[in-house]
C-alpha cells in the first residue's frame, strides 16, 4: 500500500484497482507512444516555450499597471499606492504542461476589492489593451457562465478571467487553494477561480505526475482526433479529460502510459453512468462557507447530469453538465473502439496507434444531416455572432432529444467550418439517426422537428448584441448533398477508398447481424411470421406505387447481437436514488457480493451511494454504419422544416432463400419526414 500513498494520504476514494509496476516489454512501448506523440507534432519547441514565458511576463506588466490606476482613480493614498498589486496566474492545459504548438494559455488576473468587473476589467482594463499595438483581436464575453476577455498579446492566444478578492491589498505569494479564499466572493469571482484550485488539486492527487501528463496528452489527441473534444458541443473539454484521465492514474498508480491508455478504455467502456467520477470525497462542509456543491440528495437538478465529473476542489461542481443523452452515446461508442483497438495492440504485441488515433469520418457516418448557417454583416460581428450560435449549439440537441421522446438521435460536429466563396458565412453540422432498438411500430411516424427548429431559432435571436444583419438558418441535407468545403482541400473523398478501423468493423457487423436474423426467422417460422410477412411484402409493394413523396429513410443497425452490450452494466451497479434519499455517504467503497471483475470495486457501495438504476448502455450504436446514398434530393428548410422527397434505399446483405428476404427489410429504420411549411400553406390555399 505504500506505493499508493504519498505523505500518508492514500490517492482516490477506494483502493486500487492494481498495485503492478510494468514490464520491460510496457517500458518499450511507453517509449514507442511517446516518440510518437512528438512525431504527431504535440510537444511545443523550446523557442516557442520561452516566448511563452514573455507574454505572461508582458501581460502581468500590464495589470499590475492597470491596477495603479484604477487605484489612483479611486483616490488611494501614495503609500498605499506602493503596494496596490493585481496577480496573473495560469490554469488549463498550460499549468498541466500538456499544451500543444498555437495552443492559447488560459489565465486568471486577481484584483483587489474596489477593482470591479464592470467598470475596472470590462472596461479600463479593456480599453488599455485596445490601445496597444501588440494585442489584437482583442474580444470581451462579460455575459458568459465564466465572464473573459480573449486577444493574442505578441500572436499568443489568451484567455483572461477575472477575480474580485475582498482584499484590499493582494500578496505577491497568494495561494488559491486555500478555501478561506472563497470567503465574501461573488459568484462569478468563484466560478473564475475555480480552474486554477481544480488544477492545483489534480497536482496533489495524482501518484506520478508525469506519467499523468502523458497520458493526458495521448487522451486529449484521441478524443480530438474521433471528434468528442468540445465542452460547448456536448462532449468533454480539456478539464473533463483531465479529471477522467487522474482517475484511472489512482486506480493504476504503478502503471505507465501505455497501460494507463489501455485501462482508460477498459474502465470507462464498463463505467455505468451517471454514477460520478471523483477524485477525492466531496468537502459539503467547506470550511463552513455555505457555497453549493455537487450532491443529488439535496439538489434534485444534479440527478438529471447524464455524465457527473467532479471538481476536487471546494465547491465540487459537476464539471460536465453539458453533456446529453446522444453524445454520452457517442463517447461510450467511442471509449468501446479504444478498448477494442487496446486489446487487437496486446494481442498482437504490435503498436497499432495509427488506428487508434484514426480520425472519425463524421460525413461518412450517417445519411441525414442538419447545417446550420450563420452569417453578419462583417466580419468582426460574424465572430461574435458566430461564438453565440455555437454556444446555444447543444441546446438544439436537448430540444430535439426533448421533443422526440429521445427517439431521434444528434451527433454535433464539434467545430464549424468555414466557406471561402463565402467570408461572411460558416456553417454547423449534426448528424440525425434514429435511436436503436426503437421498434417500428413505436417510431414509424415520421418525425417533424419544425417547431424545434422554430424554438431553437427564437433561442438563438434573444442574442442581447443581436444587430440587422446577424442571420441563421438551418437546413436538412443527405450525405451525398453535404458542401464540399467541409472536406480536405475542398474535395470530397472517394467512399471505402480505403479499409479503415471503422469499415471493417462495420461490415463484420453487418455480417454478424444478418447471420443472426436468418437464424431467428430459420428457428421461428410459424403462421402469424407467414403472416406477418405477407403484410410487409404488401407494404413495401404499395410504397414502390405511391412514389410521389415518401420519406427519407436511414438505416440504423444493432450490435453485433442484435442488443446493447450487456458488459457495460459490470459496474456502477447501485442506484443513483439512494444516494438521493440517504444521508451517509461512503461512495465506491467495497461492494458486499463477490465480484468477477476487479474494477467493479470502484463503484460498488454499501449504502448504494452516488448510482442510479438506469437503462444499459449500448455498447454499438450503428453512427459508422456504411449504406448507398439516394439518387437525388430536394432537402431544405422552408420556414424552419425539412422537405424530404425521395427515398433513400438501405444497403442489404444478399438473402440465401427468399423468405429470409423480408425478415432483412425489416430492420430498424428512421423516417425523417419534415414537410415544408410553404408547402402545406400552398395546399391549403388551393384547397
Amino acid at each position: 500500500m505504500a506505493s499508493v500513498q504519498k505523505n500518508g494520504q492514500r490517492y482516490g476514494i477506494t483502493e486500487p484497482i492494481s498495485l503492478g509496476g510494468p514490464t520491460e516489454l510496457d517500458v518499450i512501448k511507453t517509449r514507442a507512444l511517446e516518440k510518437y506523440l512528438q512525431d504527431a507534432g504535440l510537444y511545443e519547441s523550446n523557442e516557442e516555450a520561452v516566448r511563452r514565458e514573455e507574454v505572461l511576463g508582458r501581460l502581468d506588466e500590464i495589470v499590475k499597471t492597470w491596477i495603479k490606476k484604477v487605484s489612483r482613480d479611486k483616490g488611494l493614498s501614495d503609500e498605499t499606492l506602493k503596494q496596490v498589486n493585481a496577480k496573473i496566474f495560469t490554469f488549463g492545459s498550460y499549468r498541466l504542461k500538456v499544451h500543444g504548438p498555437g495552443a492559447d494559455i488560459d489565465t486568471l488576473c486577481v484584483g483587489p476589492r474596489y477593482a470591479t468587473r464592470g467598470n475596472g476589467f470590462f472596461g479600463e482594463l479593456h480599453r488599455m489593451l485596445s490601445e496597444l499595438p501588440e494585442v489584437t483581436e482583442l474580444h470581451s464575453v462579460p455575459d458568459a457562465y465564466v465572464p473573459l476577455m480573449g486577444f493574442k498579446l505578441n500572436g499568443v492566444s489568451i484567455d483572461l478571467l477575472y477575480a474580485k478578492l475582498p482584499l484590499w491589498i493582494i500578496p505577491e505569494d497568494l495561494d488559491l487553494s486555500e478555501d478561506s479564499i472563497l470567503q465574501n466572493a461573488d459568484e462569478q469571482t468563484v466560478r473564475s477561480l475555480n480552474g486554477c484550485r481544480v488544477t492545483d488539486q489534480i497536482f496533489r492527487l495524482v501518484p506520478n505526475i508525469q506519467s499523468f501528463r502523458t497520458t493526458l496528452r495521448c487522451i486529449r489527441f484521441w478524443a480530438k482526433k474521433r471528434g468528442v473534444y468540445s465542452n460547448v458541443s456536448g462532449f468533454l473539454g480539456g478539464i473533463n479529460w483531465a479529471l477522467l484521465v487522474a482517475r484511472i492514474c489512482q486506480l493504476y498508480p504503478n502503471a505507465l502510459p501505455n497501460m494507463l491508455v489501455s485501462r482508460f478504455f477498459r474502465v470507462y467502456t464498463q463505467w455505468r453512468w451517471p454514477n460520478p467520477i471523483l477524485l477525492c470525497s466531496i468537502d459539503e462542509e467547506g470550511s463552513s462557507l455555505g457555497l453549493q456543491v455537487w450532491d443529488p440528495r439535496r439538489n434534485p437538478k444534479d440527478g438529471l447530469h447524464k455524465m457527473p465529473i467532479i471538481t476536487p476542489a471546494y465547491p465540487c461542481m459537476n464539471s460536465s453538465y453539458n453533456v446529453s443523452s446522444s453524445t454520452l452515446r457517442i463517447m461510450t461508442g467511442e471509449f468501446q473502439r479504444g478498448k477494442d483497438v487496446c486489446a487487437a495492440m496486446e494481442a498482437n504485441k504490435a503498436d497499432q496507434w495509427d488506428t487508434l488515433f484514426e480520425t472519425f469520418g463524421f460525413f461518412e457516418s450517417y445519411k441525414n444531416y442538419l447545417q446550420i448557417n450563420i452569417s453578419a454583416s462583417n466580419v468582426d460581428d460574424l465572430k461574435k455572432w458566430r461564438g453565440w450560435v455555437e454556444s446555444r449549439f447543444r441546446q438544439l440537441t436537448l430540444m430535439i432529444e426533448r421533443h422526440t421522446y429521445d427517439k431521434l438521435q444528434c451527433h454535433p460536429h464539434p467545430h464549424g467550418f468555414q466557406d471561402d466563396s463565402r467570408p461572411l458565412q460558416c456553417s454547423l453540422f449534426m448528424g440525425l439517426q434514429r435511436k436503436q432498438g426503437v421498434p417500428e411500430a413505436a417510431g414509424g411516424k415520421p418525425f417533424d422537428i419544425r417547431r424545434t427548429i422554430e424554438e431553437f431559432k427564437n433561442t438563438v435571436y434573444g442574442y442581447m448584441l443581436w444587430i440587422p444583419g446577424m442571420e441563421v438558418s438551418v437546413s436538412h441535407v443527405m450525405r451525398r448533398s453535404i458542401p464540399s468545403f467541409v472536406f480536405p482541400g475542398g474535395a470530397r473523398p472517394t467512399r471505402n477508398s480505403k479499409g479503415t478501423w471503422d469499415s471493417k468493423r462495420c461490415s463484420e457487423q453487418r455480417v454478424s447481424s444478418a447471420g443472426s436474423s436468418s437464424t431467428i426467422t430459420t428457428s421461428s417460422e410459424s403462421k402469424a411470421g407467414k403472416k406477418r410477412k405477407l403484410r410487409d411484402d404488401e407494404k413495401l409493394t404499395g410504397q414502390s406505387r405511391n412514389s410521389k413523396r415518401v420519406a427519407a429513410s436511414v438505416h440504423v443497425e444493432n450490435g453485433e447481437d442484435g442488443s446493447p452490450n450487456s458488459s457495460a452494466g459490470s459496474i456502477c451497479s447501485a442506484p443513483t436514488k439512494d444516494y438521493c434519499t440517504k444521508s451517509e455517504s461512503d461512495p465506491f467503497s467495497k461492494d458486499a457480493r463477490e465480484s468477477h471483475h476487479p474494477i467493479e470495486k470502484i463503484a460498488s457501495s454499501r449504502d448504494s451511494s452516488y448510482s442510479r438504476e438506469s437503462e444499459e448502455v449500448e455498447d454499438n450504436f450503428g453512427f459508422r454504419n456504411q449504406v448507398v446514398e439516394q439518387v437525388s434530393s430536394k432537402d431544405a428548410f422552408s420556414n424552419g422544416a425539412v422537405e424530404v422527397e425521395e427515398l433513400e434505399d438501405v444497403q442489404m446483405q444478399q438473402p440465401v432463400v427468399m423468405h429470409k428476404a423480408s425478415v432483412l427489410l425489416r430492420k430498424p429504420i428512421i423516417k425523417l419526414n419534415f414537410t415544408s411549411l410553404s408547402t402545406i400553406n400552398a395546399k391549403n390555399l388551393k384547397a
